[in-house]
């Protein structure tokens, strides 16, 4: 290989740089694995496209950040100015440095006084990440409208899925044809949002969850951030991410570095499974990933709301530790003035009125049932009627000229102001130094709407989301056994870099199992089962109204981390037997579920999914068949059990206490013959092709199956 091209390769995932100079390096290929001697000068003419139909004469190649200058006229990767001028860069490369996982590329354009890099990484995993830093080098102000890397794929993806969604349906599904032209996807809300694009993948016609090949990108940013695929007339299709900037945000004097967010990017060759599987394999090697049992979780929010009383929340807590919970978290309404909603945010002191011995008895009874106790906050929010509003009105963000209107009786703090950030981390430290707090419920209740620095009116949502990183650093460096978990109003704040603070994600506040089964599968798709908070409610839940047993409550809580959010003292006598039940199947296979592999049959009945997680050795998986509607089929047709070795024999049989869900086949007069203890004995090949047939069941029910690996039959 020559040094006019640089090869990145990981489990099965290639990235060829065209580093030819003098302009910044292309991509060659974005894909599937290439045989490293295969990469050599032989393949830049392999692949290049003909010189015709050009804006210049001569092929022009589009670069990680795209400049007009190299005649390219689509969207550029750069787009800023300096009082006008430097608004067409012309970037040289000044060095390309290797090291055994990625690429350090460096480039300047002396005349628009710009310096650039871009960081290239390539995972173990096969995850490709990247971000680039630009540097003002000359004199005045350089102002940056944007930055944004982009990464080719072939024409062949010529499908597009995103995401959209809000408050209580979070990250729904929606597919487009990838035609030419430009689509846009910006998230102006100041956090990550409910209808961000999430994951914007680019595959084959009809990808599937099993087949056909996926490119992805996910922007991880939790402010504002931007997602484009881009289909040109003369063959260049892309997609790229960056964050989205407000007018005059970021400006650069000589000196001053922006440094973008890092775009994660990941190719499968086998459908959308396998863009879970690398995302799922690169977060768990991280060194902070959590691996610790995920311990079952009692929150008391849509148990108790807002009535906190020591008498009622320790008859809570005991019921929480006789069904097996294992952390207990306080929610809202502990401190200040903080009975509703409209007061006492900012105020993070307990409440002398609510709590007038302190936290401490409730601590003492949560600690000596033996759970760890958690507290709920949200740090950056301030309500107007609050002792901290009083004091520092120049602490609330704004244009300077006027206050923002109100969302929820509540204005954002501005964490950018070092006294206010001193103040709130101060308070947050004393109150973790002071009590026994294992656990924040770290919560984020508005979207930040003319969120400026009030001293001088600019806008001020980049230097917001950095602050609150910097705070979850600090916090997290004081206190590193303290797990946190990042809750936004529900699911409005989930991506990979509020993921490198936390421990957890809220997927959403609405907890209904129906809805639960499309946000939790589509969360997944990103976020492994472990952190994704996922609890069981009420009969009746409280955000939907709509009612379900028990079996479709917790067989569907159990695929995250699974807590309970439900007031267990007025549970019936069985329900509590029931729900115990449900918490032992989750100690039993969470280290299955937080350590598998996330799989999902592709089935043409559109009332029913599939979804398993299968032992990294094989010898071990859980299935969930979901009804979420009536089947057009009476009875249903087959599923396949994705992900088994196809050599080895499996015995395969419902799995207790899922395994009689509320309507099954045996209500209709006739069980299913495998759906007994005894079940079948099948080998994975035959378990994948075939399957198994699908139970009768009512609309939203669910039936777990057990797989595990028969020693006496070849397993």
């Amino acid at each position: 290989m020559g040094p006019d091209l640089v090869h990145l390769t990981a489990a099965g995932v290639s990235l060829v740089l065209d580093c030819r100079g003098p302009g910044l390096p292309s991509v060659v290929h974005w894909g599937a694995a290439l045989d490293d001697e295969q990469i050599t000068s032989d393949l830049l003419p392999a692949l290049a496209p003909q010189p015709i139909g050009f804006s210049v004469d001569g092929t022009v190649r589009v670069s990680l950040i795209p400049e007009q200058s190299s005649g390219w006229l689509g969207t550029p990767g750069l787009a800023g100015h300096r009082d006008g001028r430097g608004w067409a860069t012309a970037f040289a490369v000044t060095g390309i440095e290797r090291d055994a996982r990625g690429v350090r590329i460096t480039a300047t354009d002396r005349e628009a006084g710009l310096d650039l890099t871009i960081d290239l990484e390539l995972h173990p995993a096969g995850v490709l990440r990247g971000r680039a830093a630009l540097t003002s080098s000359g004199p005045g102000v350089y102002w940056l409208e944007h930055l944004t890397l982009f990464l080719p794929v072939p024409e062949r993806a010529a499908e597009l899925l995103d995401f959209t969604g809000h408050h209580l349906r979070e990250r729904q599904p929606q597919r487009t044809a990838f035609t030419h032209g430009l689509r846009v996807r910006e998230n102006r809300t100041g956090r990550t949002g409910y209808d961000s694009a999430y994951l914007l993948c680019a595959g084959t016609p009809a990808f599937t969850n099993r087949g056909g090949e996926v490119w992805a990108l996910h922007t991880a940013f939790s402010g504002g951030a931007r997602s484009i695929a881009e289909r040109t007339y003369h063959g260049w299709s892309a997609l790229g991410g960056g964050e989205l900037l407000l007018p005059g945000e970021v400006s650069l004097a000589d000196g001053e570095t922006y440094q973008t967010p890092w775009l994660y990017a990941v190719y499968s060759a086998h459908g959308l499974d396998g863009v879970a599987d690398r995302f799922h394999r690169y977060l768990r090697a991280r060194q902070h990933h959590p691996v610790r049992p995920r311990p079952v979780v009692v929150n008391t929010w849509e148990a108790v709301y807002f009535d906190h009383d020591l008498a009622r929340l320790t008859e809570l807590a005991k019921a929480a530790a006789a069904v097996g919970a294992e952390r207990f978290v306080l929610d809202d309404g502990w401190f200040g003035s903080r009975r509703d909603d409209t007061s006492g945010l900012g105020d993070w002191f307990v409440s002398p009125d609510v709590w007038p011995d302190g936290l401490g008895p409730l601590i003492d009874v949560v600690r000596g049932l033996g759970l760890e106790f958690g507290l709920w906050v949200e740090p950056e929010m301030i309500n107007p009627d609050s002792e901290l509003a009083r004091a520092h009105p120049d602490w609330i963000m704004s244009t300077g000229a006027r206050l923002p209107r109100p969302a929820r009786h509540q204005q954002v703090l501005d964490l950018a102001n070092p006294a206010a950030f001193a103040h709130l981390l101060g308070r947050l430290d004393a109150l973790l130094t002071e009590h026994d707090i294992a656990y924040l419920k770290w919560d984020h209740n508005r979207d930040l709407v003319e969120a400026g620095h009030p001293s001088s009116g600019r806008p001020g949502v980049h230097d917001q989301t950095l602050a609150v990183y910097r705070l979850l650093d600090e916090l997290r460096a004081r206190h590193p056994g303290v797990e946190i978990e990042s809750c936004s109003s529900g699911g409005g704040r989930v991506d990979l870099e509020i993921l490198e603070r936390t421990d957890r994600v809220w997927a959403s506040d609405c907890i209904d199992a129906h809805e639960r089964v499309t946000i939790q599968r589509w969360t997944s798709l990103l976020i492994p089962l472990e952190l994704i908070g996922s609890h069981i409610g009420a009969p009746l839940s409280h955000t939907t109204h709509r009612s379900s047993p028990l079996s479709m409550r917790a067989g569907t809580a159990i695929w995250g981390h699974l807590g309970i959010e439900w007031d267990l003292t007025r549970a019936s006598g069985s329900e509590i037997s029931d729900l115990s039940e449900w918490v032992a199947l989750y100690k039993e296979v969470r280290g299955l579920l937080h350590t598998g592999t996330l799989v999902h049959a592709d089935l043409a009945d559109p009332a029913f999914q599939v979804t398993g997680v299968v032992a990294q050795d094989k010898s071990d998986a859980l299935y969930a068949l979901i009804a979420t509607s009536t089947s057009a089929s009476y009875p249903p047709g087959t599923a396949g059990l994705p992900g088994l070795d196809p050599a080895r024999t499996y015995h395969v049989r419902p799995q207790p206490p899922g395994d009689v869900a509320d309507g099954n086949a045996a209500a209709w007069g006739a069980a299913l013959p495998w759906c007994t203890p005894q079940g079948v004995r099948l080998n994975g090949r035959t378990l994948g092709a075939a399957g198994l047939r699908l139970p009768v069941l009512y609309p939203d029910r669910v039936l777990l199956v057990r797989v595990t690996a028969d020693p006496a039959r070849g397993g």
